[in-house]
């Protein structure tokens, strides 16, 4: 006779494997303060390409204008005023990146919990049966 209770767990636990079993095991593999400090890593890497692209794009915009203020102009004020940009520019990515890599990690910790004690209840009904 079939255990309709197993059917269920069991169809439960399959569609959990098909969607996302294998992304939620790779981010649990690592402990929560790895996986939040290679997240934080890669963005700031992200982060410094995407901000060197945008004043490459800025300083092209009007490269003519850009080129005759930059004699007329303190350097080093404009260094300490593109650098104050791109901190904070930084911040606001490392502080979103935060919060999403720690909801994410929660996320998948709480799914695999729930997958490995299903699994243990679908072996217990196994063995009940026997």
């Amino acid at each position: 006779m079939v255990n309709e209770e197993r059917v269920k767990l069991m169809t439960r636990m399959a569609a959990y494997e098909k969607e996302g079993h294998k992304k939620n095991k790779k981010i649990v593999s690592f402990f929560k303060s790895d996986y939040i400090s290679m997240q934080m890593l890669k963005s700031v890497i992200a982060a410094t390409v995407s901000f060197g692209i945008m004043f490459g794009l800025y300083a092209m915009y009007d490269f003519e204008v850009f080129m005759k203020e930059i004699y007329q102009m303190d350097l080093l004020d404009f260094a300490k005023s593109v650098l104050i940009l791109y901190l904070i520019m930084l911040g606001i990515v490392l502080v979103i990146t935060y919060v999403v890599s720690i909801y994410r990690y929660n996320r998948a910790l709480q799914s695999t919990k729930v997958y490995y004690a299903n699994l243990k209840k679908l072996s217990q009904l196994y063995g009940a049966k026997e």
